[in-house]
């Protein structure tokens, strides 16, 4: 049998991860190619100063803001087989993990399989009887330069990377046209200064709106952070209360919160998040996206019908780095034939059957690609079925810790720093090196 040829669309972490994996299997599957639409590696960590779009007119897609820290430790952040610089801090600055997947990107030799300033158009499957299962992909891409100039290019297998982090998610908030301050999305938000002094109100607790709302308070913002999670714990920064939901904005530009109360900030900033969005992928696909679910997707990654297709890394409150580690494994373990595909109908059921049982657990739709503290079965039952390396028992522990010391203190957890002494074994250190008490976690 001939080499398996594979697509990868974008250079992000998540296509990096997979391109290093494939070309690690020289036997099995011919190099494969890379999509990427902008000239550099490393997706949503390609900082832009600018918003909108580029000179050429193709939009920017990161979201990066100016003094973002990471908020996972790099220890548990890296991909498994490629560590962050010892030197570094446990929260290391956004242009330390540009620089790291810029390594690693030049350590495992990607940069020759990547098509930079190339734009994919469509990704259409084909029915050929020698193929994979069956099936191929016509991939159609275009210069990002000339867009006159059209490729098309024939795979076994398509794995899409393009990320989620790029297409602003608006909520539908009754008469958010007649809002008369600032309306922005944190898509845009760049840096703190413009908003000194000024009164905000920030749409959404996540990590990207509790991260703002602490910028904010250094410029002595008055901010007023609206979300329907519980109450954050611990203590805010000077300047920032919480509200409920912001509910309506009514006639005279006032935003009214669900309990009743109103403000007229100078500025309105939506931190809600993103939509995901597939605009090459043929409708005959049948990969939809309702809600911020994106389905039908065996074990979050395939299509039933169309099994070489992978959609990689659409689940949401994950460690990402070693998760795309893990499903790029898998996706080799399903194209290589170790791990055995169940039929369409099964995959089906499957899907199904696990979407019902987190509906009966009372998690919407739009919650089920949020794993959280689930990741870590969800990766142990890939690299079990799949038959190869699951991640060190230390990396789920450590994580699910630093989550518990996020939530005690939101303003000085980033000052700690960590320590691996072993596959289980990990260490906490404080701002002045003293070694601080690991939180009791909850089990299962």
């Amino acid at each position: 049998m001939s080499r398996l040829r594979v697509a990868i669309i974008g250079a992000g972490g998540a296509g990096l991860c997979a391109a290093r994996h494939f070309l690690s299997r020289p036997g099995l599957f011919a190099p494969p190619v890379v999509y990427e639409q902008t000239k550099y590696v490393g997706g949503t960590w390609v900082y832009e100063e600018k918003v909108g779009t580029y000179d050429d007119g193709m939009p920017i897609h990161s979201s990066m803001y100016r003094d973002l820290r990471t908020n996972i430790p790099k220890e548990v952040m890296s991909f498994p087989d490629f560590p962050f610089e010892k030197h570094l801090p446990s929260f290391v600055h956004h242009t330390e993990v540009r620089k790291y997947l810029e390594r690693y990107c030049d350590h495992f030799k990607m940069r020759n399989h990547i098509k930079f300033k190339t734009t994919v158009d469509a990704v259409k499957p084909v029915k050929v009887e020698n193929g994979w299962r069956g099936l191929a992909w016509d991939v159609t891409s275009s210069d990002g330069i000339d867009p006159s100039i059209s490729v098309q290019r024939r795979f076994d297998a398509v794995l899409v990377c393009n990320g989620h982090f790029f297409d602003p998610y608006i909520p539908t908030i009754p008469g958010l046209q007649k809002f008369t301050g600032a309306l922005i999305h944190s898509h845009d938000y760049r840096s703190a200064e413009a908003f000194a002094g000024k009164s905000v109100v920030l749409l959404g607790a996540g990590l990207s709106g509790s991260d703002i709302a602490m910028e904010l308070s250094k410029v002595n913002a008055k901010v007023v952070l609206s979300h329907g999670q519980k109450p954050l714990k611990g203590p805010l920064p000077p300047g920032v209360r919480q509200s409920p939901p912001v509910s309506k904005v009514l006639d005279d530009g006032t935003l009214e919160f669900q309990d009743g109360e109103h403000a007229r900030p100078d500025v309105f900033m939506l931190c809600t998040g993103y939509n995901f969005t597939f605009p090459f992928l043929d409708k005959q696909v049948g990969v939809k996206v309702k809600e911020h679910l994106v389905y039908p997707l065996y074990k979050f990654l395939m299509p039933p019908a169309f099994p070489s297709l992978f959609v990689v890394g659409i689940c949401r409150a994950i460690c990402p780095f070693p998760h795309f580690h893990i499903q790029s494994q898998f996706i080799m373990s399903v194209l290589d034939g170790s791990f055995t595909l169940p039929s369409q109908e099964e995959m089906e059921k499957d899907i199904e059957l696990d979407e019902a049982a987190r509906r009966a657990r009372g998690i919407a739709p739009r919650h089920i690609l949020k794993l959280d503290s689930e990741q870590w079965a969800y990766n142990d039952e890939l690299a079990r079925i799949g038959g190869f390396q699951p991640l060190p028992p230390y990396w789920s522990n450590l994580y699910e810790s630093n989550k518990v010391f996020r939530s005690q203190d939101m303003q000085n957890y980033k000052t700690y720093n960590y320590r691996v002494v072993g596959e289980k074994e990990w260490m906490v250190l404080g701002p002045q090196g003293q070694p601080l008490p690991k939180p009791l976690l909850k089990q299962g």
